[in-house]
């Protein structure tokens, strides 16, 4: 009896013990869901799990062509995405992810029993919870209280959510490295294309690399990837998610990645990127949310639409890099060997003083004067030769030179810049602001001005004709002219001679302007007088400073490729200017509209005078400084070095004008058709560096072509539809054809002979 009362005793103590330990996991679940072992989501930030979102910049075309971030993520939604990754990440990463409750009880046991070699235990559920809500343990205690909390956390997600939305919120939220944090930008940046395009390897790769992005790196370790790769395809036969034959055919293709890698100094338009966001801070600290709080470009997802078209931005990023590189080739072929390269016309003194006023630009220079290091030090260290990558057009360069030598190796780039604007709408369609966004990250676009030269002109000769009336057949002498002492403020007299110092013949507007006659244009000048034509220009969207003197009919004064491109378009549109418009709305991440934006216009002259205008700078392309456009065959050897694509052989109207300034230190060149307006800049960053000789460093030869060869790739797309038409004339008003035209030049010759002084 005792030994039954014994056994029962023991009996009983094994059951308790039993109970016990049977208790204890549900009982430390409980303790930790009570926040017991550390503070817990609450089921409002469950429900609303908070994750930074990119800020995209669309193009009109419907492309991402950049991004603001911290973590490179745009959310997509379940049906974005392709059915193998889903079916390829349960198959490998969670088997019964789709019957388990957020945590797989059998494959904790099989962890436990086999004590992991045959695998983790965590749910794609639990591993949500532990990117959403979690940094990495630190320790092993932590590390057990965190797995603990993430079972927690789990099971108010699976009541939550459905099972689509779970799966969902973990392809958003997985960091792929290089910057593809979430599914979207990893079929963008391994494979170049969207989350619902992935086909079956491309699946198979990504998800492969959940287990350890670092050590399946497709690109590091392309072997151990592939050989991942097709773990996971075998996971998806053991699943009956593909059949045996369908992985023995694939199982033996390469990995081929289409690697575009993102981040703020590389993808497309990062000059106009750049001015995006510099926009949208300013229109975030102008619009804060309903709350009172602000807008984070970073973190809240925002959708900037814009203008630009991302086919167009191709091309003229295209166009800057054929015809730059070639010119830079050029540069050093011609002028590379003179002394003082790449400065002309100055000093030894004078040039290092350029170089140290451009040292004391530098961060480096900034920060070691912050830190209270002697200038003779800072020279001393500027100096001494360092490891470092320098920018050349055959790619980057791992050399060792001083920073002092760095900064005189980049004074010999040549530069540019070319935007296109639709001159009805104002759309900005292409914007590149330098060659090179990394190496060069002043933008020519927008931030830069420089001498405007001849691409003024028609402002002047736009002035005269709508206040004397005009035709492009007017003819005026070509003989020297001067606006003499007293006249408009002058201290001297001011005779501009003309850029071959040629003269005697008489020359109709629409021919003097093809050729940059500068007699004629200071005989306009002389007429009119400064002030209404610094109003025109003001009128046309040019803000910068226009001082109120006559030689600004010469273009002296500083300008911006946008507001060139800007001005130029009231002359296509019927007398209106259209100013640039680069953002037409920015969207909350939820797709509501915050704010959208049209362009400002003003009637600044009428269609007719308009329309005059057009006629004359059709000339500049026809038999002007921009006839090489019409060029189709001959002997081009003295261009043939240079001018890249050259014989460009365009037969379409072609309204434009070329643009040289003093010593070719600027060049220019616009160029319109009824549809659109292009602006092209290229110069040194240092107006005493430039081609020595005008041949080379005129307009017509170092910016034109850069316009040439975009609308060449632009005519070669169709589906821009840019225009090949004739400009339309205002109803009542033909072409005009100056050589059957009499302008009754013989009632006027003393008239025109008295305003410039004979």
């Amino acid at each position: 009896m005792a030994k039954q009362k014994s056994n029962f005793k023991l009996l009983a103590l094994v059951w308790a013990v039993f109970f016990v330990v049977l208790s204890i996991p549900p009982l430390i679940f409980y303790i930790t869901s009570l926040g017991w072992l550390g503070e817990l989501p609450g089921f409002e930030e469950i429900e609303n799990p908070k994750s930074n979102l990119a800020s995209q910049i669309i193009s009109a075309d419907g492309k991402v062509i950049g991004k603001f971030y911290k973590e490179n993520r745009t959310h997509i939604e379940f049906e974005e995405i392709s059915p193998y990754v889903i079916e390829a990440l349960i198959a490998t990463e969670d088997e019964r992810y789709m019957s388990h409750p957020g945590i797989d009880f059998r494959a904790i046991a099989r962890a436990i029993f086999k004590l992991g070699s045959a695998g983790g235990a965590s749910t794609i559920t639990q591993q949500l919870a532990k990117n959403l809500f979690h940094e990495p343990a630190t320790s092993l205690p932590e590390r057990i209280k965190q797995k603990l909390k993430e079972q927690v956390i789990a099971t108010r997600l699976e009541r939550q959510y459905t099972k689509e939305e779970i799966i969902t919120m973990y392809l958003n939220q997985f960091d792929f490295i290089y910057q593809a944090v979430g599914i979207h930008s990893a079929a963008a940046i391994y494979f170049n294309t969207s989350p619902d395009s992935l086909d079956l390897v491309q699946s198979a790769m990504l998800v492969g690399m959940v287990k350890n992005p670092t050590l399946y790196n497709p690109l590091r370790f392309p072997e151990r990837s592939l050989d991942r790769r097709n773990t996971v395809l075998q996971q998806m036969v053991r699943n009956k998610k593909i059949s045996k034959e369908t992985y023995n055919e694939y199982k033996e293709i390469p990995i081929e990645l289409d690697f575009t890698r993102q981040g703020h100094d590389e993808g497309s338009a990062p000059y106009f990127r750049e001015y995006a966001r510099a926009a949208l801070r300013e229109w975030i600290r102008n619009n804060p949310k309903p709350d009172g709080t602000y807008y984070n470009i970073y973190t809240d997802g925002l959708k900037i639409y814009t203008t630009i078209d991302s086919r167009m931005q191709r091309y003229a990023e295209e166009a800057v890099e054929e015809h730059m590189s070639n010119l830079q080739r050029v540069f050093f072929k011609v002028d590379g060997n003179k002394k003082g390269f790449p400065f002309s016309r100055i000093s030894d003194d004078q040039i290092r003083k350029i170089l140290e006023q451009s040292m004391r630009r530098t961060d480096r220079y900034r920060s070691l004067k912050n830190q209270g290091v002697a200038d003779d030090s800072i020279m001393k260290i500027f100096e001494t030769p360092v490891r470092m990558q320098v920018f050349s057009w055959n790619g980057d360069i791992d050399t060792v030179m001083s920073p002092m030598d760095s900064i005189h190796y980049y004074k010999q780039f040549y530069r540019t810049g070319i935007t296109a604007i639709d001159p009805l709408t104002g759309f900005v369609k292409a914007w590149v602001g330098g060659i090179n966004f990394k190496h060069f990250k002043f933008d020519h676009v927008y931030t830069g001005r420089r001498q405007a030269g001849s691409t003024f002109k028609p402002i002047v000769y736009a002035t005269a004709i709508k206040q004397k009336k005009y035709s492009p057949c007017f003819e005026v002498p070509d003989v020297p002219t001067c606006i003499e002492k007293g006249m408009y403020g002058l201290l001297s007299d001011w005779c501009p001679k003309n850029s071959n110092d040629k003269y005697g013949e008489m020359r109709t507007l629409r021919n003097a302007l093809a050729n940059s006659v500068n007699t004629v244009t200071t005989f306009l000048m002389k007429q009119i007088g400064p002030e209404p034509v610094v109003n025109m220009a003001r009128s046309m969207g040019i803000s910068g400073d226009i001082p109120m003197q006559p030689s600004i009919a010469l273009g002296t004064m500083d300008i911006s490729i946008l507001e060139i491109a800007g001005s130029y378009t009231t002359f296509v549109n019927g007398g209106v200017y259209t100013e640039p418009l680069m953002i037409t709305r920015i969207e909350d991440r939820n797709g509501t509209v915050l704010q959208e934006f049209s362009a400002f216009t003003r009637e600044v002259m009428n269609e007719r005078d308009a329309y005059t205008m057009v006629e004359i700078l059709k000339g500049v392309t026809t038999q002007g400084t921009g006839a090489r456009l019409r060029t189709r065959a001959g002997n081009y050897s003295h261009f043939n070095d240079v001018v890249t694509g050259f014989p460009y052989g365009f037969e379409n109207q072609i309204a434009g004008k070329t643009g040289t300034s003093q010593n070719n230190s600027d060049g220019w060149f616009v160029g319109m058709v009824p549809n659109l307006v292009t602006a092209v800049w290229a110069g040194c960053e240092d107006r005493s560096a430039h081609f020595r000789g005008t041949a080379y460093g005129q307009g017509a030869t170092v910016a034109l072509p850069t316009w040439a060869i975009f609308m060449r790739k632009c005519y070669n797309d169709p589906s821009l539809k840019v225009s090949k038409e004739a400009f339309v004339a205002p109803e009542g008003m033909g072409a005009i054809n100056c050589d059957n035209i009499n302008q009754n030049a013989g009632d006027r010759t003393d008239e025109r002979m008295q305003h410039i002084g004979l």
